[in-house]
């Protein structure tokens, strides 16, 4: 590990910014599989998958693939926090009250005519 791998370098923002991307996108995916297992845990696959994305560049790096000084634990840091950022997105998002104030699925279909 190199000793000079600063908290606020850009590669910790290139950390964030990937497992963030890698979650959301991963967990989009999750979301519209035919598999309802997948389904109800799209958040959960996002973040498995892009944790698993960021533990491999960190064994990358320290094996030497990559132009690089090897593993840093800050760098580990910054892909949890990019994964946790991502989560708290997507479950926001996920769980957001209607601008009605009424959540979809909430009234019976006679109602829902009603309001047309």
């Amino acid at each position: 590990m190199e000793s000079g791998d600063d908290w606020l370098a850009a590669d910790k923002l290139y950390h964030v910014l990937f497992c963030f991307f890698i979650s959301i996108t991963s967990a989009l995916l999750a979301a519209r599989t035919r598999y309802p297992f997948l389904r109800r845990r799209s958040i959960w696959v996002g973040c498995v998958v892009s944790s698993v994305a960021g533990a491999a560049k960190e064994f990358a790096d320290e094996l030497g693939f990559f132009q690089s000084s090897g593993a840093s634990a800050k760098d580990a840091v910054a892909d949890f926090l990019g994964v946790l950022l991502a989560a708290l997105v997507l479950y926001v998002s996920k769980h957001k009250p209607s601008s009605a104030g009424i959540r979809p699925g909430s009234l019976p279909q006679s109602q829902v005519l009603e309001m047309v």
